[in-house]
């Protein structure tokens, strides 16, 4: 099953790459992506697919196409092109330290390292957070993390490895802990994002920005939270991070719908036109690979883990996959980007098929991505 998964999505990639050359995705409407310039946060997830498809198959095509975008992710950075985001390390873990971790490239190395500083220039000493959006004065956002963040702190962490310096790892680890305290509720649900007074560094309140409401649990963020928890205690081996790693899952795994593919919020009330969010299932199952990695085999939650894996990505490939359109440009039907903004609510997410082919390419060789050394 996964096999036959995985070879569709290298030709839509393939397709993808020869139809739009020099081009990057964009979400947008009516089952396309609009492929335009490198201004937003999301174009490090088509470079990242193009090297797992070339670390799958080993077809120097999917390489060379990579490697073309690097002087192009080289120059967003000189002339900080839309960068007043913490999405950075989603932008450059999957395009540059991917780079340098399959070809050992120095120049790919350099820029990865040059990403890592524009990222730590985001960190807010007195709140001991990497502010997620804006400027640090923005009077809405200068107080603001968001749970996303935690996908980017991999950068910062492989910073710290490569160079020795302590700043990367402190901000990397000073933002988790935060995360943890402030995002994390007790049940093992999350808030999307949380406030804090820019003044005195007080914490205020958690909200949502693309959930349902600001109690509740948008369903990528906790995706999100279980996998970047796993990895921050990859880093950092901080036993905290694993256990709510773990209780994320479960509570994730616990709201799942009954096809085993959640829907964009855990709190919204389900009617038959309620979207659903592909891509917060495809992120999970990453997570969840993750977590079965780092716990023990007789660790309880082990088989209530692999069920859901398992379940989950049987039903993306059978139904929530484009394998019955060969000329689709994603990979993956009904994810959301912001359904309460009514911005792509039932769409291909870019986001989404890096995830769902990391997954697979997982499951099917052990191929594990590009948040840290193997």
């Amino acid at each position: 099953m996964w096999k036959g998964a995985i070879e569709d999505a290298m030709q839509k990639i393939k397709q993808n790459i020869v139809k739009h050359p020099g081009k990057l995705p964009h979400i947008t409407e009516g089952q396309q992506y609009e492929w335009g310039e490198n201004n937003d946060w999301i174009e490090g997830f088509y470079v990242g697919m193009m090297w797992l498809a070339y670390e799958y198959g080993q077809d120097p095509f999917y390489k060379e196409a990579a490697e073309s975008y690097l002087a192009n992710f080289k120059d967003r950075l000189d002339r900080h092109v839309a960068l007043d985001h913490h999405d950075i390390g989603f932008l450059y873990s999957l395009s540059a330290v991917a780079q340098w971790r399959v070809t050992g490239s120095d120049t790919a190395r350099a820029v990865a390292l040059q990403a890592a500083d524009t990222l730590l220039a985001r960190w807010r000493p007195h709140m001991e957070i990497i502010q997620a959006w804006g400027q640090a004065d923005d009077p809405e956002n200068g107080g603001r993390i968001i749970i996303d963040c935690l996908l980017n702190l991999p950068l910062l962490f492989w910073a710290h490895e490569q160079t020795g310096d302590a700043k990367y790892y402190d901000v990397a680890m000073k933002h988790a802990l935060q995360s943890q305290k402030f995002l994390v509720r007790g049940d093992g649900s999350s808030y999307h994002t949380f406030y804090f007074d820019v003044n005195n560094g007080q914490a205020i309140r958690g909200g949502t920005h693309q959930g349902y409401q600001d109690g509740s649990t948008w369903t990528r963020g906790q995706a999100w939270g279980i996998y970047g928890f796993a990895l921050a205690y990859r880093y950092t081996k901080h036993e905290a991070f694993l256990d709510t790693a773990k209780h994320l899952a479960r509570y994730f795994i616990r709201h799942m719908a009954a096809d085993a593919v959640v829907y964009w919020d855990f709190d919204v009330p389900v009617e038959e036109s309620t979207p659903r969010d592909s891509s917060a299932s495809a992120i999970a199952a990453c997570g969840l690979l993750e977590l079965l990695e780092l716990i023990e085999d007789r660790d309880p939650d082990r088989l209530l883990f692999e069920d859901a894996l398992h379940r989950s990505m049987k039903a993306l490939v059978e139904h929530y996959s484009t394998m019955d359109l060969p000329d689709a440009e994603g990979l993956l039907k009904h994810g959301s980007y912001h359904v309460r903004g009514d911005r792509a609510p039932d769409d291909y997410m870019i986001w989404g098929d890096y995830f769902y082919l990391e997954a697979l390419v997982r499951l099917e060789q052990g191929i594990k991505g590009y948040w840290y050394e193997v």
